[in-house]
């Protein structure tokens, strides 16, 4: 529990600090949780079944998270990424002497390389973020980017921290048991209330309309929680408790932002459909 705490504090000083400091260091920052993740994920892909290699697959996470903070990214550009990404790993998936071995390498590169790439929605968020109203709560605390990227840390945040204790309290009801054994629908509906109050409050501080904040609340909840057993049928399928052993006490990298991974295209989505 000690090696957990000091883990735990580590981290949210680094975060706080890369925060605070803003761009170019929040891109960069997040570009390396990218990569981090994308190794770990193609380590995990060859006990599942998938036998990758790193390279080339790992490089592209962190390219687009690049890319997306530093370049002017149009919708052809986008839409070419998971384009690249098929082609480029079918290429080198050829190299294989048995076909459905390189078929497996294929497929098992083109997901490792696209599931840590959610990540560029975090980037996304700072970049679309439109100008806060004149009479928001949070309108001069921070730049827009960083004021929707603070409710999304703080609405998964929420999410993950009320889930544990209502799940540790309660104990009722086996949620998803064949994926991930200790959750539990106690626990997936206090994280869920308190990401829809979190998460409400602070896009109405943002200055939006309290019911959709609700709403983009809920839909965060809903994706966190897919995020986090879409990554524990991972693990599972590898027989891995943790992504790596990276963080005392924490596990990986990918542990930790797996609901972020999920959850930051629902923001992303509200920003440019109901925000503007």
């Amino acid at each position: 529990m000690r090696e957990r705490a000091i883990s735990a504090a580590v981290i949210a000083a680094l975060v706080i600090g890369v925060f605070l400091l803003g761009e170019p260091w929040l891109t960069i920052g997040i570009a390396g949780l990218a990569a981090l993740a994308s190794v770990e994920t193609f380590r995990l892909l060859p006990p599942a079944g998938f036998p990758v290699r790193l390279l080339p697959g790992v490089a592209f996470a962190p390219l687009a998270v690049l890319a997306m903070g530093w370049l002017e990214p149009t919708a052809g550009w986008i839409a070419l990424y998971p384009a690249a990404i098929l082609v480029i790993l079918a290429m080198d998936a050829f190299r294989r002497p048995d076909v459905r071995d390189g078929f497996l390498v294929w497929v098992g590169g083109s997901f490792g390389a696209l599931y840590p790439s959610l990540l560029v929605f975090v980037v996304a968020i700072l970049v679309a973020a439109p100008a806060l109203p004149e009479d928001a709560v949070l309108g001069d605390t921070f730049d827009p980017g960083r004021t929707w990227l603070l409710v999304l840390v703080l609405t998964v945040w929420s999410f993950d921290t009320f889930a544990y204790l209502s799940g540790r309290t309660f104990k009722r009801g086996r949620f998803l048991n064949h994926i991930s054994p200790h959750k539990t629908w106690s626990g997936v509906i206090g994280g869920t209330l308190a990401a829809v109050m979190v998460g409400g409050l602070l896009a109405w501080a943002a200055g939006q309309w309290l019911p959709g904040g609700l709403l983009m609340g809920l839909l965060v909840a809903v994706a966190g929680q897919a995020g986090d057993v879409a990554e524990s049928m991972l693990k599972r399928s590898a027989g891995a408790k943790d992504s790596s052993d990276l963080i005392p006490g924490h596990g990986g990298i990918l542990d930790r932002v797996d609901s972020f991974l999920f959850a930051a295209p629902v923001v992303f989505g509200y920003l440019i459909v109901v925000a503007p």
